[in-house]
């Protein structure tokens, strides 16, 4: 007999919670905004609409199904199962945040705070939880398969995100590499600020930012087009070093190489840097469209 299917809640500690954590009691919370020009009433106003639509989702949950929650810190550590339809409430970033833990599983982003959140990936109101849950869980589930990019390392560490995966030195100082879009023949050594590379997602983020910036870059990707574009932070030219392959797309057939020629760099996914890769002297890097795509319930 298969297992009744599993609804996890992923949410984050809200801003409110931090400053008690923080500061101990809601006067010395208040006394410390106030300090700061801010009140603490609208900060606490937004954290009971997000735990009013959190017990709104968790009431709308099927009674013969199973429930489970998790915060955002702790997804690392938590594992996901086949049968789990995963609701995100909250903003579109957290979205992101649980896109690298998962495998297929549906998803469904619900907005708490409509207005304030863009809407790109938490699409719904806690008021239609109740009829998307099931929907969720069917066969037929109408999904919206959104391109993820991934980095493998020579030692078969993997690394996936939504937006885009970041590779530069910790402390975005100096990052020394080899990097090859095509053949590992045609690299180039450079000296950057590190390499951002980002799916039709992460578009309208960081990367739009680079692209803003670049006269020839090339045209942005769809959320659901399996192509990635890439883009070199600040390469400066030296005896040694180039700036001749600083932006390029790569289609689902292409990899981009890149070898570490410093001590210590990181690659890390949709801004977790505390979720990283570490990676040494002479370690090599693909990074390239991921197998797997955010399944996002429409």
């Amino acid at each position: 007999m298969s297992l009744a299917p599993r609804a996890v809640l992923v949410h984050r500690t809200s801003e409110y919670e931090e400053l008690l954590t923080r500061h101990g009691t809601y006067g010395q919370a208040e006394f410390f905004l106030s300090s700061r020009g801010r009140g603490i009433r609208e900060v606490a106003e937004r954290h009971h609409r997000v735990r009013r639509a959190l017990a709104d989702v968790a009431a709308a949950v099927p009674s013969q199904w199973r429930q489970a929650r998790v915060e955002r810190a702790d997804l690392h550590r938590f594992l996901f199962a086949a049968e789990d339809v995963v609701v995100v409430v909250g903003q579109d970033g957290l979205v992101a945040n649980a896109a690298k833990y998962l495998s297929g599983q549906p998803v469904i982003g619900i907005d708490t705070e409509p207005g304030r959140n863009p809407g790109v990936l938490v699409r719904h109101q806690p008021s239609v939880a109740a009829a998307l849950l099931p929907a969720a869980a069917s066969r037929g589930c109408a999904v919206e398969e959104l391109t993820m990019v991934e980095a493998v390392t020579d030692d078969t560490q993997r690394l996936l995100a939504l937006n885009e995966i970041y590779l530069g030195a910790p402390g975005h100082q100096t990052a020394r590499y080899r990097i090859a879009a095509e053949a590992p023949d045609a690299a180039e050594a450079q000296a950057s600020s590190g390499v951002l590379i980002g799916t039709g997602t992460g578009a309208t983020g960081w990367l739009r930012s680079l692209w803003r910036q670049r006269e020839s870059a090339p045209v942005l990707p769809s959320r659901a087009d399996p192509r990635l574009v890439w883009f070199v932070r600040e390469a400066w030219p030296s005896p040694v070093t180039g700036t001749s392959l600083v932006e390029g797309e790569l289609s689902r057939s292409q990899r981009l190489r890149i070898t570490v020629e410093s001590d210590r760099l990181v690659a890390f996914g949709d801004g977790m840097e505390g979720d990283a890769l570490d990676l040494t002297w002479g370690q090599s890097v693909s990074v390239g469209v991921a197998d797997t795509a955010l399944r996002l319930v429409v």
